[in-house]
């Protein structure tokens, strides 16, 4: 039983797949499927049932991943006493809202970077709740999402909220929220059910809503005039500083969003721990 099978086992179990499985850890999938087999043979058990849709733990690999998983936090805590942390090489998956991709998320990594020259970065934008599932199954190390995530092996740090504000075309002087569309976030998202609960109380069903998957495409719609918008007030007054769009007041604002940091909390995740403090800094500092 050597470490880089343990290593080969604990990523197809995370990932659900040798094709996963060997992308991430950039071999041929040939290669994992020895690793796996040999490491069977070592046991003399099968780890793996396997299925049309990827492989699922037998009764033997769920308990040889408690074991492996151990074996990895030893591995990474014996790296974050002794290795200085511009020494350190390894990779760190984070997912992010759209929201603060197009806020802080550049400084952020420009400054976990210098923190930790030598971490391979990967970058994954997609809603808050596909966020969450992706890092409850391991497939990401880190998020910044619209949190907290309530599961106790996660852990949370608060960041500053994201003040949302009014914005309207230039040509439309005066909107009527009971008249024109609402453009905002993803219909499966928490600021939508806020933002539609509000107008419905307030205008009953005249009111529009068009959602979008897209911050950037929502500025756009808006830019165009198909409607106003809810969008984050320091995104906003940039494009209102460009020229594009305007901001309005009409009489109440939506709740601020409120994201997090969140992580898988063992001593495992170090690095992700570390870069989610560096994600508060950035955050604070930017608002």
């Amino acid at each position: 039983m050597t470490l880089d099978q343990l290593k080969t086992f604990l990523w197809v179990a995370r990932l659900g797949g040798v094709r996963r499985a060997a992308q991430q850890m950039n071999l041929s999938q040939p290669a994992i499927s020895a690793r796996i087999a040999a490491l069977e043979e070592t046991l003399d058990v099968a780890l793996f049932t396997r299925g049309p849709h990827g492989v699922t733990l037998t009764r033997e690999g769920v308990l040889l991943r408690t074991h492996a998983e151990q074996i990895a936090t030893s591995i990474e805590r014996i790296r974050a006493e002794v290795a200085p942390r511009d020494s350190r090489a390894s990779l760190l998956r984070v997912g992010a809202a759209e929201t603060i991709v197009q806020t802080w998320l550049p400084e952020f990594l420009r400054r976990l970077r210098s923190t930790y020259p030598r971490l391979k970065i990967e970058i994954t934008v997609d809603i808050s709740l596909n966020l969450r599932e992706a890092l409850l199954d391991r497939a990401l190390d880190l998020c910044f999402l619209m949190g907290p995530v309530s599961e106790y092996s996660v852990d949370n740090v608060e960041l500053p909220p994201v003040p949302l504000a009014w914005y309207r075309p230039l040509e439309m002087a005066a909107p009527d929220l009971s008249q024109v569309p609402v453009i905002t976030y993803n219909r499966q998202s928490r600021p939508h059910r806020h933002l539609a609960a509000e107008l419905y109380a307030r205008h009953g069903s005249a009111a529009q809503i068009f959602p979008s998957n897209s911050l950037s495409t929502a500025i756009e719609m808006v830019a165009a005039g198909l409607g106003v918008g809810v969008i984050p007030e320091r995104l906003g007054r940039r494009h209102v500083a460009e020229g594009r769009i305007a901001e309005f007041d009409p009489g109440w604002r939506p709740e601020a969003l409120v994201f997090s940091a969140s992580f898988i909390g063992d001593e495992n995740n170090a690095t992700a721990s570390e870069a989610a403090e560096i994600a508060r800094q950035v955050a604070e500092s930017w608002n």
